[in-house]
């Protein structure tokens, strides 16, 4: 098994950690102490290309794979991890699903603006009172058949890219009916933003990821046609289930990523801070602090791109992605607070950016399942 990245993937690695290096890093703390949305970085990702990277280019895509994703999303969360999630959330949980379940109409209508960057899409799951437990969602949607039309009453909560000023749609999971069994029939339904009975809350006062977007949406007698039905009936969640098998490899790549950059910015600080006459990096305690930080990235990256590998061989991953997950969130947990300790009491201030790295690493082990969940996952898979 070879790990080692092909000249194009090594090119556009490198691409896109200039662009991390020398767009996001030297503004994007200004854009998360005062919460706003960087629109500028987000254009300039769309004219390279990454928001269409894993689709074909049929579909206005760079004809990538899942992995090339994985590897932009590193490089962009070793500088800033809201950046990295406002593409990942894009192009996982807001193009993807409309890739893989869509209609040709459906494609043709959103595709272009969602892999272009003009447009981001939104990923409709949790819910205020469901949490994790996405199978008890309440929201619902009936069909109205004197109108053809969707009628959905609801909310969703912690929604990504929901409320920016390019946000164009939704994708929203509700009930639509019981199945046989007595169990509830979800669905899975395109929302356009601006929608009347579509309402988009004020954003969250968030711990991290400050310059990412985080709405809690509602739904009261939302319309839409009953064509915006996004896959088949009844599937949306088993939709939604392969959409968050794919998305936890890229929240694994993004955890590695600002891992990764805990190591950075302590060999930077280790050489440059003097105590007791000499560099702190002379010292052994930082030493081995630094080099058990590097070692649990290295393992967790190997994890992400062992689960990415198996998918796009087309083998089962879901233990593999639910590990990676698992792994990558807990080592960005531990590196983040490594590296505030070696930065000592600079790494409690703003200015610097692992502040920033150790308020973004605890929502890795949350969103897109919980730790909790991912050692369900990788429990049942073995048979337990």
């Amino acid at each position: 098994m070879d790990f080692r990245l092909s000249e194009e993937q090594e090119a556009l690695r490198e691409s896109v950690r200039e662009f991390a290096r020398e767009v996001v890093a030297p503004t994007i703390a200004e854009h998360y102490e005062k919460h706003t949305f960087p629109y500028e970085m987000v254009r300039q990702m769309g004219k390279m290309g990454l928001f269409g990277l894993p689709f074909p280019e049929e579909h206005g895509g760079m004809g990538g794979d899942y992995f090339t994703l994985c590897l932009a999303l590193e490089e962009l969360a070793r500088v800033d991890s809201s950046i990295a999630i406002t593409l990942e959330a894009a192009v996982s949980l807001g193009a993807m699903p409309i890739y893989r379940f869509g209609t040709p109409e459906q494609q043709a209508q959103w595709l272009p603006k969602l892999l272009s960057g003009e447009a981001l899409g939104g990923f409709g799951l949790t819910e205020p009172g469901t949490g994790s437990d996405a199978g008890a969602t309440q929201t619902r949607a009936v069909l109205d058949e004197s109108t053809d039309e969707w009628v959905i009453n609801g909310s969703k909560a912690f929604i990504t890219n929901s409320g920016t000023d390019i946000t164009a749609l939704i994708t929203v999971a509700a009930v639509t009916g019981t199945n046989p069994d007595g169990s509830k029939e979800i669905s899975a339904i395109i929302v356009p933003s601006g929608t009347p009975g579509f309402t988009v809350a004020p954003a969250y006062s968030k711990v991290g990821w400050n310059a990412s977007d985080t709405h809690e949406l509602t739904f009261d007698d939302c319309r839409v046609p009953a064509a915006n039905l996004l896959g088949q009936r009844g599937r949306g969640f088993a939709q939604f289930l392969r959409t968050l098998d794919e998305g936890r490899i890229a929240i694994a790549a993004l955890a590695v990523g600002l891992a990764q950059g805990c190591v950075d910015e302590s060999i930077k600080y280790a050489r440059e801070r003097h105590a007791f006459g000499r560099p702190i990096g002379n010292y052994q305690a930082i030493q081995f602090k630094i080099a058990d930080m590097e070692m649990k990235a290295h393992t967790a990256r190997l994890a992400y791109y062992d689960a990415a590998a198996r998918m796009l061989a087309g083998e089962p991953f879901k233990r593999h992605a639910a590990i990676a997950k698992l792994h990558a969130s807990t080592i960005a947990v531990d590196n983040a607070r490594e590296a505030t300790q070696i930065h000592g009491g600079y790494g409690f201030m703003n200015e610097y950016p692992v502040a920033r790295f150790w308020r973004d690493s605890k929502i890795l082990e949350i969103g897109e399942g919980t730790s909790e969940v991912q050692r369900m996952i990788i429990a049942r898979d073995l048979g337990m």
